[in-house]
Formats: C-alpha cells, sequence, structure tokens
C-alpha cells in the first residue's frame, strides 16, 4: 500500500439483531421460576433480599441474551441506569416518607389521629370510612402517594388499635387512594393517559365514570359487609389506650399542622418530595415545641444541651425512626417507626424491579412479548381486552406504571385509529388496567411504596384492595 493512500473506511457498525419470541422468554421464565423458588424457600421473607436477589439475577439472563442478539454491554448498562433514573422521583420521595413517618410520630401527629380514629370510628364501618376518607383527599389533592403516606398510615395504626385486621385496612386505603387519584384532573396518570392516546383530560375523565364508579361502589359494599361482619381481635383497652396516648403525648389540633401543610402544599400542587419532607421537618418543629420531655427521652442523653438534645431527636426520627415508650407495648408499637432508613429495603427492590425492566424494553424483549396479544386481537373487544392485558404484563415485567401507560398507549393508538375506535376507550382502558394493578405487584415501584409506607406485605393487602381488582374485570367486561 503507498504510504499516501487513503486508509481505508472503517466498517459500519453491525445493528442488534431483533430477538425471537422464545429468547424473550427466556429471562422471563427465569423471573417466574427464581421468585417461585424466592417465595417457596423464604415465605413472608421474601421480599426482604430474595426477591431482589432474583430480579437482580434475571436482570443478568436478560443481559446475556441481549448481548447474544448485538447489543453491547455499555448500551445494556446504560439502559438499566436510564430506567432506575426514572424513578429517582419516587425514591427522593420515599425517604421524605420516611422521615415524615418518624417525626409525626414523636411529635404526636400520629398519635392524636390514633386517639381521635379509637373515639370517632366505628369497627362496623372502619374500612369503608377509611376508604371514603383516602377516596375524597385523593380526589383533591391527586396524588395516591400522598394520601397512603399521611391519612394511609393513621388509618392502618387505628385499625390494629380497634382490634382490626391491618391488612384489610391497607387495601380499603389503596382502593379509595387509587380510585380519587384516578379521577383527580390533578393526577399525573389520569393526565398522561389522555395524552398518550391523543384524547383531552376531562372526555377522558368522562370515560371512565362507565367503569370506575361501579368498581368502587362494590368496593365499598364489600369493606361495608366486611366491617359489620368483623370480630375484632386483640383491640386495645380504649380506655388504657387513649389514657396512655395522652399521658404520653401533648394530644390536639396543633399537632395536626404537619398533615394540613402537606395537604396544603399538595393542592397547591407543590412537587410530592418537597410537600412530604416540608411536613416532617414541620413534624420535628411541632414535636420540639409540643412534645420536648417525649424528645429528651427518645435521645436518652443526658449530657447534651437542651437544644442539642432537640436536635438529635428530629435527626435520629427522620434518619431511624421514632420510638415510643408509653409503658403500653401494644401501643408502642403502632406509633414507633419510620425513618429513612426503613426505606432502604423497598428502594432495594425498586432499582432491582427497573433494572429488569429497564434491559427488557431496550433490548425488544417487551415488544415481542406484546405483539403476539396485539396480532391476535381480530374484534374490537379483542383489542380492548389485549391492552388491558398487555398494560398489566408491562406493570409486572417493567415494574413501572408510567411505562405500562406509554408503552401500551403507543403500542395501541394507530389500532384503535385504524378500526374507528374513540381514543378515550384507550386512556380508559389503560388507566382500568396500567395504573389500578400497580399496587398489586410486590416488587412494582407502587406495590413497593405501598406495603414500605403502610407497613402491610404487598401480598398480605392484595386480596383486598377490592377498587384495584375489579375494575379491571368491570373494563374487561364493558369491553
Amino acid at each position: 500500500m503507498e504510504a499516501n493512500a487513503p486508509s481505508a473506511a472503517p466498517p459500519s457498525a453491525v445493528p442488534p439483531r431483533a430477538p425471537t419470541l422464545a429468547q424473550a422468554m427466556i429471562p422471563l421464565a427465569f423471573l417466574v421460576v427464581s421468585l417461585g423458588s424466592a417465595v417457596y424457600l423464604y415465605r413472608d421473607e421474601a421480599i426482604l433480599g430474595p426477591v431482589q436477589v432474583a430480579l437482580f439475577l434475571s436482570a443478568a439472563i436478560a443481559g446475556l441474551v441481549a448481548h447474544r442478539n448485538g447489543h453491547s454491554v455499555a448500551d445494556l448498562s446504560k439502559a438499566a441506569v436510564s430506567s432506575v433514573s426514572s424513578a429517582m422521583g419516587a425514591i427522593f420521595i420515599l425517604f421524605a416518607v420516611g422521615a415524615l413517618i418518624g417525626t409525626w410520630n414523636m411529635s404526636g401527629t400520629i398519635a392524636t389521629m390514633t386517639d381521635w380514629g379509637i373515639r370517632i370510628l366505628s369497627p362496623d364501618f372502619f374500612y369503608a370510612t377509611a376508604a371514603i376518607i383516602c377516596a375524597a383527599i385523593a380526589l383533591g389533592i391527586g396524588s395516591s402517594w400522598t394520601v397512603m403516606a399521611t391519612m394511609g398510615v393513621a388509618l392502618v395504626a387505628v385499625s390494629e388499635a380497634l382490634g382490626l385486621n391491618p391488612a384489610i385496612a391497607a387495601g380499603a386505603v389503596i382502593s379509595g387512594s387509587y380510585f380519587g387519584d384516578k379521577m383527580s384532573p390533578l393526577s399525573e396518570t389520569t393526565n398522561l393517559a389522555p395524552a398518550v392516546a391523543g384524547t383531552d383530560l376531562y372526555t377522558h375523565i368522562r370515560a371512565m365514570m362507565a367503569t370506575t364508579i361501579p368498581s368502587i361502589i362494590i368496593a365499598l359494599g364489600i369493606y361495608l359487609v366486611m366491617g359489620l361482619r368483623a370480630n375484632p381481635t386483640g383491640a386495645l383497652e380504649q380506655d388504657l389506650a387513649l389514657g396512655a396516648i395522652e399521658q404520653a403525648f401533648s394530644v390536639g389540633i396543633l399537632t395536626l399542622i404537619p398533615l394540613a401543610l402537606v395537604i396544603l402544599l399538595a393542592i397547591r400542587k407543590v412537587p410530592p418530595t418537597i410537600a412530604i419532607l416540608a411536613g416532617a421537618v414541620t413534624g420535628g418543629l411541632v414535636a420540639i415545641i409540643l412534645q420536648p420531655d417525649v424528645v429528651v427521652a427518645f435521645v436518652g442523653n443526658e449530657a447534651l444541651a437542651t437544644p442539642w438534645v432537640m436536635i438529635q431527636g428530629v435527626w435520629d426520627s427522620m434518619a431511624t425512626g421514632f420510638v415510643a415508650d408509653t409503658g403500653f407495648p401494644q401501643l408502642d408499637e403502632l406509633i414507633s417507626g419510620g425513618g429513612m432508613q426503613s426505606m432502604l429495603n423497598t428502594i432495594w427492590l425498586i432499582v432491582a424491579a427497573l433494572a429488569f425492566g429497564g434491559i427488557m424494553n431496550h433490548s425488544g424483549f417487551l415488544a415481542k412479548l406484546i405483539e403476539p396479544l396485539r396480532r391476535r386481537a381480530r374484534t374490537d373487544r379483542g383489542v380492548l381486552v389485549a391492552t388491558g392485558t398487555t398494560a398489566i404484563g408491562i406493570n409486572v415485567v417493567a415494574a413501572d406504571q408510567y411505562l405500562a401507560i406509554v408503552l401500551t398507549g403507543n403500542v395501541y393508538k394507530q389500532e384503535y385509529e385504524d378500526r374507528g375506535i374513540a381514543p378515550q376507550t384507550l386512556s380508559r382502558q389503560v388507566e382500568d388496567t396500567a395504573t389500578v394493578t400497580s399496587p398489586l405487584i410486590p416488587w412494582n415501584s407502587c406495590g413497593a411504596y405501598a406495603a414500605g409506607v403502610l407497613g402491610v406485605a404487598t401480598v398480605a393487602y392484595f386480596p383486598f384492595a377490592f377498587f384495584n381488582l375489579i375494575n379491571p374485570v368491570i373494563s374487561f367486561a364493558f369491553a
């Protein structure tokens, strides 16, 4: 070759091969087997680490198959990181919620709500009332997560104090929260679904009424029957419990200032992380002003000057949670906990699940799994059923409701246009399935959040989240 001859052009990069259905099924099958094994071996403890390991191993299997198809390790890593990055907002909210629960326990906010709940709420109507309260607040602020982190925590504590089943109470809280969130024009998902489908917000909300209103009515009816038939066991002796609360805390309307602040900020559409963190800090200030003896007893360091004791008390409650010492063990269990540290297991679960979902999406495995459903839907009813099935499937595999809404809407939008089906039908079908089923899946970001905040495992409240279970069924029937 001559010295001045032009160098040969670099070979063009070979694009990755499209996956086969069999390849797409490999990581999914591995996930099913590994999750089943984790649950079999560890039972209720599976969510405390074994499930996360299963998800990480499944992500590795998906990455190996995708790499065989020509995807670079760098691109797969970037996809996993990008998927996890999409949940950073949720992770920050979880940290803020942990801090909020810690300071609200110390400030007497939870104690006051428990005290009032024991006095006012009847065990016979508790489940239905809890769902209605959460639905009303979520409808006003457009955030199921905020409602669960505030009223939800207190209502689950009250249910235990009344001797009711906390799993049913958690199901009622989730049902009401998601109904209100779903029907609120302030909700992110309620705005996202019509935007993806190509319709307007209020047309979308009107379309959802046909399936959502009957679902919540049926759910409330079930909660009412369950409450009337409940046989409370292990209830706190009310006089003793109320006496212990009022002896340990300064109970009153001033302790609810942090709750009022969070609701006000949520109505004004302040970002959830900021609103909840503001509620946590306010809870700490309320504790210093109204419960100084509680803070001093919690810190237990007599060598520190008073101002530093107060700072350390708030700091500790936000970091590792508050531990009550009322002399009433059952009550102490109800009003202890929280702290950012308490959310680390939930965050670990979200990171593992979204890493798997990101690789599955980037490699084309998700699209390949969806294609047979879309292709076999030969009737209008079949298209609607395929839409809902796809949304639920993405919630399971990709572990994120936003991806389920966006991906499902984009995949089926043209099919709806070609068949002359109104876009609000698509947006309704997506919300009836993607949004409401997300808290029913333990490794989905919403399921992990609900379990972490309410202190009730997803598998425990799953059978009792009646609105979330009934809404997709009615949606399929309504198709």
